[in-house]
């Protein structure tokens, strides 16, 4: 291919062109490139290349015109023989023969066009390869024609978004390389390369436009014809590529000194968007227009001094939310940062003196904290002409007004002058006066710390905070700090996160120790009661001491138990969220056996320190059987005598519920006879829907049943004590109990298993001390049981054992008949409750989601899933607590 270029390129140059023109643009533009800057300034090819190619190029538009416009164009070609006598045809035929040679005609003006768009695409290359070569040997007088009229008929080629960008390009270069003639074109390749970049959305022709800004100051904006490219222009300030970028920052910056009429519109659109612009919107807004305003002067710059930027400081005043206040802010920002440069703060203080100040005092309350923000914003605000005297006479009022503010009606101002204080503090500590620091600072940690809103106390924390960021503060606020301790117990959760986080940044400071600040006991007392947000917070805070990991296993094991010695529930919280903040799991598996061995040996310990021990212990397993190879060793190290050593050991509900999260999180293969112990848990329920305490505990044995495969023996010993109370309801108010026959056949089926008649009493204290009757007391247990049931069929888990256990048609008709007799009673005796009817209601639904169907009155004995051919006496639970409960209610 090469060859064949490079021999017709010695012929002439119309041979080289036409066999240019017979190779694909593709194919053809690396050797076109190597065979066209090889030409040397001797070759005669460097002045008829030029006329050769605006000849080719000249004819190539002409026949493009012509094949693109048919009827209006040129001459048409004649018969090359003259026409035969036509013969007779139907008119249908004479229809499609019409049709026929229409489609053939179109078919070859489009064949032609493409054709003459590919030729147009090598010469236009061929044009950059000259204009481009690097020794220059072309003469820019001998291209221009044949650039120029590419340029001028580039809207004819906007079917061709190839050919269209290739002569963008030839101009674009002509241009740069600033060769005579370039302002004659850019008045369409540089509206096609705008309108490019805003419609490709591709960063490398934001660059090429920004490359070009020079060439916009050719266009007369003041004529009518420049409209759509002012509308292009105004398109970019919405543009996020051109906002994103620098260079599209820079441009649009440029582009506000092209015209005054052009600055009004573009900082009318900036205006526009303001309310609903983003965060990144608005500071490319605020660079932008703190560029166009260092580009401008004149005029132009009085425009965006006196008008857009005076406009902005009025509003950020009177704004009507606090968002748009904050979002103007944000705009202003671009000058406010650049204070520093020559000219900006002089422009700040003429702009915002005549009103700020004025605002600060006025009776509107949104007006007051508009204007503080700003002032924070731009303090201090003086004039950078003036004498010191002036200087110091205004900050003294600057700060006469903070303090006056911390002290405002409104708990929102006052917020917002604390915090603003507490940074202004920290930036210009240094040079504000020691008197005035004390008495700002004073009022702050006595009269902000204990105000009546939640907001100004949390704002007051957090100026704290950032307060500290500057170290020569750290002297005065050391002896400071302390009066800020009480709001470790302050209501508001917010507050005492935000203390939280106070320590702990005092923590890292060699100069402070946070005990100081809040009392280690006090410390203790949250974090063993509060939320556990601020639990693992503290627990982060106390890491260092209580199981740092810089001592060896054993030493950091002993911390802990100190900790949990000396406050059991605190220690134990400390154990549920040391492994977020960094615990290791293999010194969490040392210190899990560390409070086992402890726990089995409690000679030195009381109750409540066992019992914060194995409550810190089923924390710790929790976080252990994550991972398989704990879990093993665990079940391994945990025995049934160990368990049933820790479940005697366990003096409270509570340690007794961790062990069975123990069991829970281990599922060992036998728990012997800890089945009876862990019983207790669930059959002394006397009181349990008003104990939430107990509820925790009794969820605690259901899921250990369930892991231990217990949960039919738990389900059939809750039965038996509902059959009892239903047995007696039937004694004492004569309630129908069904067939006897039919329910003492189920329990045979179940494996016979030995209970203990005494029941452990644990955490339950006694009311009253009347005795009560023999049916109170099971009714009592009745209500803990029906609460329970309901309760495990919320889980998904144990409402998938509730509804496959072989007993539970027997404690639905339990339930059934302590309903009925909660609800004809209700208005007769004090002790009856919801709890029956609720958990009766809560199984009739559940079964009936899951079409479970019960005998009624057969003789079968048996429970099933719904079939739709099922035969018999089967009805769903939903069908028999119609016919059987609520008919028998009415």
């Amino acid at each position: 291919m090469e060859k064949r270029l490079r021999s017709s390129l010695q012929s002439s140059a119309e041979e080289f062109l036409s066999s240019a023109t017979k190779l694909g643009f593709k194919s053809a533009k690396s050797s076109l490139k190597s065979l066209i800057h090889n030409i040397a300034h001797s070759s005669g090819l460097s002045s008829s290349l030029p006329l050769s190619l605006h000849r080719s190029i000249s004819q190539s538009i002409v026949r493009f015109k012509q094949v693109s416009h048919p009827t209006n164009g040129g001459p048409t070609k004649s018969p090359k023989s003259p026409p035969t006598k036509r013969r007779r045809r139907s008119a249908r035929y004479a229809k499609n023969s019409d049709d026929s040679g229409k489609n053939d005609r179109e078919a070859e003006l489009v064949s032609d066009r493409k054709g003459l768009i590919q030729k147009l695409q090598i010469y236009t290359y061929v044009a950059l390869l000259c204009v481009s070569h690097p020794k220059k040997v072309f003469s820019p007088s001998d291209l221009f024609p044949a650039v120029r009229e590419l340029h001028d008929n580039l809207i004819l080629f906007e079917a061709d978004s190839v050919l269209l960008s290739e002569i963008a390009s030839l101009c674009e270069e002509w241009w740069k390389e600033e060769l005579p003639g370039r302002e004659a074109l850019i008045s369409l390749s540089l509206p096609f390369l705008l309108s490019r970049s805003l419609t490709m959305k591709k960063k490398v022709d934001v660059h090429r436009v920004y490359v070009l800004r020079e060439a916009f100051t050719s266009f007369d904006f003041e004529d009518e014809s420049i409209e759509d490219l002012k509308l292009l222009l105004i398109r970019c300030l919405i543009a996020p590529l051109y906002l994103k970028m620098e260079d599209g920052r820079k441009f649009i910056a440029f582009m506000f000194g092209l015209s005054g009429q052009l600055l009004r519109e573009a900082l009318a659109m900036i205006r526009s968007q303001i309310p609903f612009g983003r965060k990144s919107m608005l500071e490319a807004y605020a660079d932008i227009v703190f560029r166009a305003w260092r580009l401008v002067d004149g005029s132009l710059q009085s425009e965006i001094e006196n008008g857009f930027l005076q406009g902005l400081i009025e509003g950020a005043i009177h704004a009507s939310s606090a968002p748009l206040a904050a979002s103007i802010r944000r705009v202003l920002g671009g000058f406010i940062i650049h204070r520093t440069m020559d000219g900006v703060e002089k422009l700040l203080f003429r702009l915002a003196e005549p009103v700020i100040f004025r605002s600060l005092q006025v009776a509107n309350s949104n007006v007051r904290q508009n204007a503080l923000h700003l002032l924070l914003d731009m303090f201090p605000l003086e004039d950078p002409d003036c004498t010191k005297e002036i200087k110091d006479t205004l900050l003294d009022k600057q700060f006469f007004l903070l303090e006056r503010l911390l002290m405002d009606e409104c708990p929102d101002v006052r917020g917002v002058a604390v915090e603003g204080s507490c940074r202004i503090l920290n930036l210009f500590w240094e040079i504000i006066p020691s008197s005035t620091i004390t008495k700002i600072i004073t009022k702050i940690f006595d009269d902000m710390t204990h105000d009546s809103y939640n907001e100004v106390r949390l704002s007051t924390l957090n100026g704290i905070i950032y307060l500290l960021g500057n170290p020569q503060s750290h002297e005065i606020l050391k002896v400071l700090i302390p009066r800020v301790g009480h709001l470790i117990l302050d209501p508001a959760f917010s507050i005492r996160a935000a203390l939280v986080d106070l320590l702990l940044l005092l923590r890292d400071i060699r100069t402070f120790q946070f005990h100081k600040v809040v009392p280690l006991e006090v410390l203790l007392s949250t974090l063993a009661d509060d939320q556990p947000l601020i639990a693992q917070k503290i627990t982060k805070l106390l890491m260092p001491s209580y199981f740092p990991s810089k001592v060896t296993v054993e030493e950091a094991c002993n911390r802990c138990a100190t900790l949990i010695k000396r406050s059991p529930m605190a220690g134990a919280r400390f154990c549920e969220f040391a492994v977020l903040e960094g615990a290791s799991l293999q010194s969490l598996m040392v210190l899990f056996k560390v409070f086992i061995n402890l726990a089995m040996s409690p000679s030195m310990l009381d109750r409540d320190q066992i019992g914060g021990l194995l409550i810190a212990a089923a924390y710790l397993c929790r976080n252990l059987v994550s991972e398989a190879s704990y879990k093993a060793n665990l079940k391994q190290f945990l025995s049934v005598g160990k368990l049933r050593c820790l479940f005697g050991a366990a003096a409270t509900g509570h340690a007794q519920s961790s062990v069975c999260d123990i069991i829970s999180c281990i599922s060992p293969d036998d728990i012997g006879d800890l089945f009876e112990e862990c019983m207790a848990l669930v059959t002394n329920c006397c009181g349990l829907s008003e104990n939430i305490e107990r509820q925790i505990e009794v969820r605690s044995a259901h899921m250990m049943m369930l892991s231990c495969n217990l949960f039919d023996e738990m389900l059939e010993m809750m039965t038996r004590l509902l059959r009892e109370t239903a047995q007696a309801c039937h004694a004492n108010f004569g309630t129908e109990i069904g067939n006897h026959d039919a329910i003492s056949a189920k329990r045979r089926k179940i494996k016979s298993i030995k209970i203990s008649t005494k029941r452990k009493h644990v955490g339950v204290k006694n009311s009253s001390n009347k005795a009560t009757s023999a049916f109170e007391e099971n009714y009592s247990i009745a209500l803990g049981i029906a609460w329970q049931i309901k309760d495990l069929l919320i889980d998904e888990k144990t409402q998938k054992a509730v509804l496959d256990s072989p007993i539970l048609e027997i404690a639905f008709f339990a339930l059934k008949v302590i309903s009925e007799v909660s609800i004809v009673q209700c208005m007769h005796c004090d002790y009856v409750d919801t709890c029956p009817v609720l958990a009766y209601t809560a199984l009739t639904l559940y079964m009936s989601l899951q079409n479970v169907t019960i005998t009624g009155t057969d003789n079968h004995g048996t429970k099933r899933r719904a079939c739709t051919d099922s035969a018999g006496s089967s009805l769903k639970a939903s069908d028999f607590f119609t016919q059987h409960f609520l008919l028998k209610i009415i």
